[in-house]
C-alpha cells in the first residue's frame, strides 16, 4: 500500500513555482487556461435546466438536511480536494473503483453535489461509464442526448449538458449505448472534450467503470489531473486494491475513499455538536 501513501504525498507537495492560495471560499479559482467569461456564460445559458429530482432510492445529499453525518463526510472530502487545488491546478478527476458495486457513482453524485453548494463553484458530473451508465437515473433525466452523441457528431456540448434547477451543478450523462467505447474513448476528440471542460467548470468530476473491469478508467485517468479510488468496507480486497492501482498508465492518485462505514459509526461522531447547536437555536 505504499504506492497510495506515495501518491498522496506527491499530491499534498506543491510545484515549486506555485504558491497556494484559498481553498474553500465564495468563489473558487478558475482554471488557468479558462474560456474568456462570454463564452462560459453564453454556454451556460444556452443548456437545459432540469429540476432536482432525484431517484428516491438514489442516496444523494439534500441541501434541506445539512447536518446528517454522509454530508458532512462530504463535505469533509470536498475540503481536502479544494486544498489540493489550492496548492496545484486541479480541475478534473476521475472516480472509480476497483470492482463493480463498491460504490463509485454514489461518490460521484454526492462529490459533485457538495462541490456544487459552494457559492460560485461551478461543477460538472459527467458519466464517462458508457458501459452501465446510472448518472441519469440518480438524477432522473434521459440518458441521451449525451456524451456518446457529441463524440459521434449527433449533438452539440450546450445539448449533451444539463443544469440542475438553482444549484451550481451540472450533469453530463452518458448518451446512447454504443458497440465499442474503448474505441469510441479513444478519439482524438475525447481528450479535447475534457481539456475543454475546466474552462465552463471549477470541478469536472467523471464518474467511469471500475479498474479491473474495463481499460476505460485507465485511459480517461491520462487525460485527467487525478483520480480518486472508491473502496468498499467488507468487499474491497487488498488484493484487488493492489492490481487496481497497479493497472494505472500513470500514478495520480489523489486518495481512497472508503464507503459502506456503519451510520452509528459516522452519526456517533456528530450527535453531540448538532444536538447541542440545534437545542440553543430551539
Amino acid at each position: 500500500m505504499s504506492r497510495v501513501h506515495d501518491a498522496l504525498r506527491r499530491a499534498e507537495t506543491p510545484p515549486a513555482a506555485a504558491g497556494p492560495s484559498q481553498a474553500e471560499r465564495g468563489t473558487v479559482a478558475r482554471a488557468t487556461a479558462a474560456l474568456p467569461v462570454q463564452e462560459v456564460q453564453g454556454l451556460l445559458e444556452k443548456v437545459q435546466v432540469v429540476p432536482f429530482t432525484p431517484s428516491p432510492d438514489a442516496s444523494l445529499l439534500d441541501a434541506a438536511r445539512p447536518s446528517e453525518a454522509p454530508a458532512e463526510e462530504f463535505r469533509s472530502l470536498r475540503t481536502r480536494l479544494n486544498h489540493l487545488q489550492s496548492l496545484q491546478p486541479i480541475h478534473s478527476l476521475v472516480v472509480t473503483s476497483a470492482s463493480p458495486a463498491e460504490g463509485k457513482s454514489f461518490t460521484a453524485a454526492n462529490l459533485a453535489i457538495a462541490q456544487a453548494q459552494l457559492e460560485g463553484n461551478m461543477t460538472l458530473l459527467a458519466d464517462f461509464d458508457f458501459r452501465r451508465p446510472v448518472v441519469h437515473t440518480l438524477f432522473q433525466v434521459p440518458r441521451s442526448p449525451g456524451i456518446t452523441d457529441y463524440l459521434q457528431g449527433k449533438a452539440s456540448l450546450e445539448e449533451i449538458i444539463k443544469r440542475v434547477e438553482g444549484t451550481n451543478l451540472c450533469i453530463m450523462p452518458a448518451g446512447e449505448a454504443v458497440l465499442n467505447p474503448l474505441e469510441l474513448l479513444n478519439l482524438g476528440n475525447v481528450k479535447s472534450l475534457i481539456d475543454k471542460l475546466p474552462g465552463l467548470f471549477n470541478w469536472v468530476i467523471l464518474d467511469t467503470p471500475p479498474l479491473l473491469f474495463a481499460a476505460d478508467a485507465n485511459l480517461l485517468s491520462t487525460f485527467t489531473h487525478g483520480l480518486v479510488l472508491v473502496v468498499r468496507i467488507g468487499t474491497t480486497t487488498i488484493d484487488s486494491v493492489t492490481r487496481a492501482m497497479g493497472s494505472l498508465c500513470q500514478n495520480n492518485i489523489l486518495g481512497i475513499v472508503v464507503n459502506g462505514a456503519n451510520k452509528s459509526e459516522l452519526y456517533s461522531k456528530y450527535t453531540y455538536y448538532h444536538s447541542y447547536y440545534y437545542s440553543k437555536t430551539d
